[in-house]
């Protein structure tokens, strides 16, 4: 076990993350990889280990106790990371929880290929790479003609998501995924309570229910942050998503 992964290993544990070392090891290659095709393709300015560490592996393990309360005996958990970027939080969650069903789908297909490699790097098993704009891939199936275009929509018992958009905007990409009865876990600043009373119409619109926020801190003075738990309570119309570009340039 190289002198990183134990670090790794030690430093996830204190935060409270159950990890074990082969978990550290594989989260210490995910590191390695990401700086190196970091070099070659804009994937993340966080590049110091120990920022590496708490903003991106500790930040994206946040969301496991609410992933854990929704798992059901002898039932997989399917779980969607809407706009994963460079993989997060999905492949550190994915690690850590490694009987999670996962999907990792981004719109840029560079990124979406260094997801499948360093997955195969990592020996990761049953996660789906979905090179989409959010909007696209839930789209509602059009009889027969669309047969073969197998939409995502309501297929997922969470989806999770740490991009930056506002909460209104992370509803109608993010809620057309999950099934009723599933929730969205949005991560979000410690400044989440104005999008959510912002987040009102686009939650009464879409099918949601902000369930609870969960306030967690960043070691090492990294931040305060919290989770916003959304739980669908009904179908989200068949007019959601809009076309792409528009949750972003007209909010709900």
């Amino acid at each position: 076990m190289r002198d990183t992964a134990m670090r790794i290993h030690e430093k996830m544990n204190q935060a409270g993350i159950a990890v074990s070392e082969k978990m550290a090891e594989q989260l210490d290659l995910y590191r390695i990889l990401l700086l190196r095709q970091n070099e070659v393709m804009n994937l993340t300015a966080i590049t110091e280990f120990e920022d590496i560490l708490y903003k991106h592996f500790v930040d994206s393990c946040a969301g496991i106790p609410v992933l854990e309360g929704e798992l059901h005996s002898g039932q997989a958990l399917y779980v969607i990371d809407i706009g994963t970027g460079a993989g997060f939080p999905g492949i550190p969650l994915k690690i850590v929880m490694p009987d999670l069903s996962l999907t990792l789908l981004d719109s840029l297909n560079k990124r979406v290929r260094f997801l499948q490699e360093t997955g195969e790097e990592l020996g990761l098993l049953d996660v789906q790479y979905i090179h989409s704009r959010a909007e696209d891939a839930a789209l509602p199936k059009k009889g027969k003609k669309n047969s073969e275009n197998h939409s995502l929509r309501e297929q997922y018992d969470a989806a999770v998501s740490r991009a930056v958009s506002a909460l209104p905007v992370l509803l109608e990409y993010c809620l057309p995924y999950v099934k009723v009865g599933g929730i969205f876990i949005a991560y979000k600043s410690e400044a989440a309570g104005q999008e959510i009373l912002d987040a009102a119409q686009a939650l009464k619109t879409l099918g949601g229910e902000v369930e609870k926020v969960v306030p967690y801190e960043l070691p090492c003075s990294y931040g305060n942050r919290n989770l916003v738990v959304v739980r669908k309570v009904k179908a989200t119309p068949a007019a959601y998503p809009r076309k792409a570009g528009m949750p972003l340039k007209k909010p709900l």
